[in-house]
């Protein structure tokens, strides 16, 4: 567990974080563990490690609210707690919190010729958190694109591991282009990535910004 002013950070392996405060915030839970129930699920997009339905069942109650993009609509019609389908570029507010959305999606990473594993016009979002006085990035599965330029937070989540998103060397060259306080380097130590990953980001950034290596709960 890692603090930023009065919001603990709870890295859960993968690309799942907890953001206790005023609120608990979930995103992404795939093959979690804890006891966290989430005010605010978010969901990033609808692959199996990021729209997970035991993990969803664990982590939220019926006074939940999940938020995702439409990609995930129709694996979500199963649960009855309230929904907020969204688009990149949309602000939207659920228990007092209000969250930002932003594309994700891939430029170079290739599940055949021509085809990215995750298209921009699929419509994949990451998340800006505004949680008690603190603006928290949530990249979701992406390369380094250019909207990544308008984004000023305090602290991002950066996938780290290749393959299906960025490598170490590109979120390193990406959080140049975010404006952050800390990065966290993510996607790591489940399906692809390695510690190794996320030292090697820590390295190329140098003192671009401050990056904390989360030890996985």
């Amino acid at each position: 567990m890692w603090s930023y002013k009065n919001v603990k950070v709870h890295w859960l392996g993968h690309d799942s974080i907890v953001l206790q405060g005023s609120k608990t915030i979930v995103i992404d839970p795939f093959k979690a563990k804890g006891d966290y129930k989430a005010d605010v699920l978010l969901i990033s997009h609808e692959h199996f490690d990021h729209l997970s339905e035991d993990d969803i069942r664990r982590f939220t109650n019926p006074s939940t609210t999940i938020i995702a993009p439409k990609t995930c609509e129709g694996p979500l019609r199963k649960f009855r707690q309230e929904k907020k389908i969204v688009a990149p570029g949309a602000k939207v507010a659920a228990k007092g919190v209000t969250f930002e959305t932003v594309p994700a999606y891939n430029t170079n990473k290739f599940r055949e010729p021509g085809a990215v594993f995750h298209p921009k016009e699929d419509g994949r979002v990451g998340y800006i958190v505004n949680l008690d006085g603190a603006r928290f990035y949530h990249a979701g599965d992406t390369d380094h694109i250019p909207e990544m330029k308008s984004i000023d937070v305090d602290v991002a989540f950066l996938p780290v591991s290749g393959t299906y998103v960025m490598t170490a060397d590109e979120a390193a060259s990406a959080v140049k282009s975010v404006r952050t306080k800390y990065a966290i380097p993510m996607h790591i130590m489940s399906i692809v990535g390695t510690l190794a990953d996320a030292q090697r980001f820590k390295m190329l950034v140098g003192d671009s910004c401050t990056v904390e290596i989360l030890a996985r709960e």
